[in-house]
């Protein structure tokens, strides 16, 4: 495996995107990058949703957090950036992986994870999705539904994360 790896992996809320880079970065001793629009409400100290509501309206909350991100992951060597645009951004990537999972995969982990009721969240999900695919289209020309140049894409619906790591990391191991 190359020394200074970097592995980009992208997918929508609930695919396991998180979870998995994680782990590839634990299991090859990477540092792991994922600056989100979570990780920019902590850090202002503001509700979660308030910064969904402000990034619809304004184009440089999604700036933001998107050259923090890449720039994280240029300053130093091997790493593993896990973000929904990191396929699409982190253009040097040595491997481009995608995870996909139904609807009603992603309500289901999303509800495990965070609670509440799963039409609810599958509602606020799919309007997520709509908004984050309109806005990276706008922002950046990035159709999100357009992910074929990965490198592999991976549906993950009836995946456990460490075999998603698994297959990952068999591929990780002849990048030289």
């Amino acid at each position: 495996m190359k020394k200074d790896i970097k592995i980009a992996i992208s997918g929508r809320s609930g695919c396991g995107n998180t979870t998995v880079s994680r782990m590839i970065a634990d299991s090859l001793g990477l540092r792991f990058i994922n600056f989100t629009f979570r990780s920019l409400a902590e850090e202002r100290g503001v509700a979660f949703k308030e910064i969904l509501e402000l990034a619809a309206k304004d184009d440089s909350v999604d700036r933001e957090v998107d050259t923090r991100q890449v720039q994280l992951a240029r300053d130093s060597g091997g790493c593993v950036l896990g973000s929904r645009l990191a396929i699409w951004l982190l253009k040097d990537a040595d491997l481009k992986v995608y995870l996909d999972a139904s609807p009603q995969t992603r309500a289901g982990r999303i509800v495990n994870r965070e609670g509440g009721s799963l039409e609810e969240v599958a509602a606020f999900t799919a309007e997520r999705d709509r908004q984050d695919h309109g806005r990276y289209l706008r922002i950046y020309g990035i159709d999100t539904d357009e992910f074929s140049f990965a490198d592999i894409v991976i549906e993950t619906d009836n995946l456990l994360p460490q075999q998603i790591t698994d297959l990952i990391l068999e591929i990780v191991k002849k990048i030289e």
